[in-house]
């Protein structure tokens, strides 16, 4: 045996290298997850003394090839971005650019038309340009949009999580149908890369059941309700873990429990914590175990956390209460369609506390109020002008200016 006064993990000291026989200890190369000395898990960064030519072991999100519409994936140890073409914007180039973004207070545009633009509100803002103050006390969430965005709230990161955790909350559905397929409800866990061992906390809705799951780095452990009673209004759900030993209570239903795999007992998750949704939502990137398809749909509120059972339980958020950010999310029973009139028959759509009017054939604007041309690109049918010519509308029709060089009603012919 060979002792030292200190544990080195991957090599020693170059003055304290040891022969041992005719071999030599040689430093390790490759990636080290978790690490436990007697028992007791050691946070390999965190309580190092010092070290030399570490560097953070992540599979690089670029190998996924997230980047949509030709975009060009950029990324490190901790970062990755998507460098997007022309016309295109969002994390993953999956969005065509708003041109000229009307939208205030930070809302994100996304181009409804090549003319118009949705404002998809941030927290506490709601109206067509996300103008409006919104006061929220009962968060409600609207899933996700048919720009494929989420609703969510972020807070800050829950602090002392590690070996003890106790929730409280309470919701109630959107509706019975499409509220009950695959939702999320809260996550938060270690950068999302799609692998089986990152740490991750998450509950959700699958198939009416109310899902629990987390993962300390040695394996997912999950707890699955009975359906829920969909004759009550409001659903109550309580839920805890001390070290690998997890239990879950929803409504009148009896405490459920469960012991999560492997020897890991601390959950090590550095990301904020999300309430209904998630920023950019892209489940593929998220580790495995915690993917819901879908963000909440109806309200989450009453919202509390304890890290200890000598504590008082509180609500997330740094002050206490107070989210870093969110998007689309609306007070529980207000309708910000009832402060909107669509005109020609347009429909008012509402997510959250997002609001806009979806216009019929033929009409555009914030509310439908502006007829479309022959010459634009949204007419219905499309005007037949080659491409390099000029469309210019007449009173029963259009015309074609043709550039040099071609001719014909179209400017088809050379």
């Amino acid at each position: 045996q060979i002792t030292f006064g200190s544990v080195f993990l991957g090599n020693v000291p170059v003055h304290e290298k040891v022969h041992r026989c005719a071999g030599q200890i040689h430093g390790y190369k490759g990636c080290v997850r978790d690490f436990q000395v007697n028992n007791k898990e050691l946070f390999i960064i965190d309580e190092a003394l010092g070290g030399r030519n570490v560097e953070n072991c992540n599979v690089p999100i670029c190998d996924f090839h997230p980047c949509h519409n030709g975009g060009t994936c950029t990324s490190d140890a901790e970062n990755w971005f998507c460098e997007c073409p022309k016309l295109y914007s969002g994390k993953l180039c999956q969005f065509a650019t708003c041109d000229e973004n009307p939208c205030g207070n930070g809302a994100t545009c996304f181009p409804k038309s090549r003319r118009d633009a949705v404002c998809l509100c941030p927290y506490g803002r709601s109206g067509i340009l996300c103008s409006d103050a919104l006061n929220i006390s009962q968060p409600s969430f609207s899933g996700t949009d048919v720009f494929g965005y989420t609703s969510f709230i972020a807070y800050s990161t829950i602090p002392n999580i590690t070996f003890y955790y106790e929730f409280r909350l309470k919701f109630q559905l959107a509706n019975h149908h499409s509220s009950l397929q695959d939702n999320l409800i809260f996550y938060t866990g270690q950068k999302g890369q799609g692998l089986n061992g990152d740490d991750f906390l998450v509950l959700g809705l699958r198939n009416g059941r109310v899902v629990y799951s987390y993962n300390l780095g040695s394996g997912t452990a999950t707890i699955i309700s009975k359906p829920l009673d969909l004759t009550l209004n409001i659903h109550v759900v309580h839920l805890g873990r001390y070290l690998q030993n997890g239990w879950l209570k929803v409504d009148d239903q009896k405490n459920k429990t469960v012991s999560s795999p492997g020897g890991l007992v601390g959950l090590n998750v550095f990301s904020q914590f999300y309430l209904g949704g998630y920023r950019e939502y892209t489940p593929e990137l998220l580790p495995k175990g915690s993917r819901f398809e879908n963000g909440f749909q109806g309200c989450i509120f009453d919202v509390q956390v304890r890290t200890s059972m000598r504590q008082e339980f509180k609500s997330p958020g740094t002050p206490e209460g107070h989210p870093n950010s969110g998007r689309s999310v609306g007070q529980c029973k207000d309708s910000p369609c009832s402060l909107i009139k669509c005109r020609n028959g347009g429909k008012c759509i509402e997510g959250g506390s997002t609001v806009y009017c979806d216009c019929l054939t033929g009409w555009k604007g914030a509310f439908c109020t502006e007829t479309v041309s022959v010459c634009e690109p949204e007419h219905d049918p499309p005007h037949l002008c080659k491409q390099g010519s000029t469309c210019v509308p007449l009173p029963n029709g259009y015309t074609c200016h043709c550039p040099l060089g071609t001719t014909g009603t179209y400017c088809e012919q050379g």
